[in-house]
């Protein structure tokens, strides 16, 4: 018979093991900075950052996408991002016609260029579209990032860059992925800004002189 839910075995555990995994991704700050200046380089030359997961992981892919493309926090110009999760045409068509496993790396082949990004997303770093699209990514020339849980699996082996929380509760991990793209999208935001903000002031109409 299952114990009855009571707050400190729900909550309680819920709020604990969130601020372990908050405190994983504090201790991998040096591993964001990175990935933060490798997806700031990426949009300044012009190309674009992809991401690809399943289920939450998919949520999280078009969050991040949205928030690029759209804005985080502050107004600046529209920065390119694309989630592979979205298209249901898409989707279900490489589903239908190569399988599940290819319908990220399809469009990795189609949409990605040499100097692109992608981010793929899995909790348990063994799912195999995922893994399939980075090892696509690679092969056209393309950086790739992971987040993952612990261990990385099969997605550590295909990532330029791994962020990998060390648990094994998909829950937590989701929590860990959505606030580092968090502070990653914060990071890029803020260094367009820096340029942005000069070429207003530089633009800014100049007292006329009589």
């Amino acid at each position: 018979m299952s114990s009855t839910p009571n707050a400190e075995s729900v909550f309680g555990k819920s709020i604990a093991d969130h601020l372990e995994v908050v405190r994983q991704v504090e201790a991998q700050q040096s591993v964001l900075e990175v990935i933060a200046r490798a997806m700031t380089a990426v949009l300044r030359s012009g190309r674009k950052i992809l991401w690809c997961g399943n289920g939450g992981s998919a949520a999280d892919s078009q969050h991040l996408a949205a928030e690029l493309v759209g804005r985080f926090r502050r107004e600046r110009r529209s920065l390119a991002s694309i989630a592979l999760t979205t298209d249901t045409s898409i989707l279900t068509a490489v589903a239908n016609d190569y399988g599940y496993e290819a319908v990220f790396s399809r469009q990795v082949e189609g949409l990605g260029n040499l100097g692109d990004l992608l981010v793929g997303i899995s909790t348990s770093g063994k799912s195999h579209n995922v893994i399939a699209a980075l090892e696509v990514a690679r092969a056209r020339g393309l950086i790739t990032v992971g987040f993952t849980g612990e261990g990385g699996g099969g997605v550590a082996h295909h990532a330029d860059h791994l962020l990998a929380i060390a648990s094994r509760d998909a829950a937590r991990i989701q929590e860990a992925h959505i606030l580092a793209g968090h502070m990653l999208c914060d990071w890029i935001e803020l260094d367009f800004l820096i340029d942005e903000s000069t070429i207003q002031a530089s633009c800014a109409p100049r007292e006329v002189l009589r």
